[in-house]
Parts: structure tokens; C-alpha cells; sequence
């Protein structure tokens, strides 16, 4: 009886340390981000919407600094839209948004001057 339970415990370690060396030898993969990023400036109060090709949408109001941030934003391509006072005042097409790259979309400013006056 004592070789029996020897030779289990014995088949025991060796699947122990196997498990243990092999399984650190294959690691799981972790997934890179699937976001990007979107900023820029624009008028103060502006509505930037960014739609992509897939239907996904996000949305940033532009603080009273002149500058937007949109994130985390679906890799993909993308139209992007300003709006003002409920007029589309501008929009960009194909903005093209890349693994854990940001994209810089700049809005013209009226007498160059984004920013909200104080």
C-alpha cells in the first residue's frame, strides 16, 4: 500500500511542475487596445460630433479654452461635424483613427480666436 500511495504522489509532483513550467511558457496574449483618441480646437460652445462609417457616434462640447477632447473613440474611419447654435458650420470626412493614436481635427475660429472671452 505505502508504494501506491508513493507512486501517486510522486505522479502528483511531476504534473504539478509540469503544469507549472509549461504553463508559464504559454502566456495569453494580451489583446492590444481597440481606441483612439480625437481633440482639436474649435469656437468655444461647439458641438464636434464624430460619426464612423460603422454608425458609431461620440460626441464633445468645446470648453471655453477653444480645445475638445473625444475619448476613447472605435479605431475606424470617421466624419467629423461642428455645430454651433444648431448650424452645421463644418465637417471633415475620412478621418481615418488607428490603435492608440489620436487625431488632431482643428475647426476654424472667427478672426482666429477660439476661445470663449472672459
Amino acid at each position: 500500500m505505502k508504494s501506491i500511495g508513493y507512486r501517486t504522489f510522486l505522479v502528483g509532483i511531476a504534473i504539478s511542475a509540469a503544469a507549472t513550467l509549461f504553463g508559464n511558457a504559454v502566456t495569453p496574449a494580451h489583446a492590444q487596445g481597440t481606441t483612439a483618441s480625437m481633440f482639436g480646437q474649435g469656437p468655444a460652445g461647439g458641438l464636434v460630433t464624430a460619426k464612423s462609417t460603422t454608425g458609431a457616434q461620440r460626441h464633445a462640447t468645446i470648453g471655453d479654452n477653444g480645445r475638445y477632447r473625444i475619448n476613447p473613440v472605435p479605431v475606424g474611419t470617421y466624419t467629423v461635424t461642428l455645430e454651433k447654435d444648431g448650424k452645421v458650420l463644418d465637417t471633415r470626412k475620412n478621418i481615418p483613427l488607428t490603435v492608440g493614436k489620436g487625431a488632431e481635427i482643428d475647426f476654424a475660429c472667427e478672426n482666429d480666436k477660439c476661445a470663449a472671452d472672459s
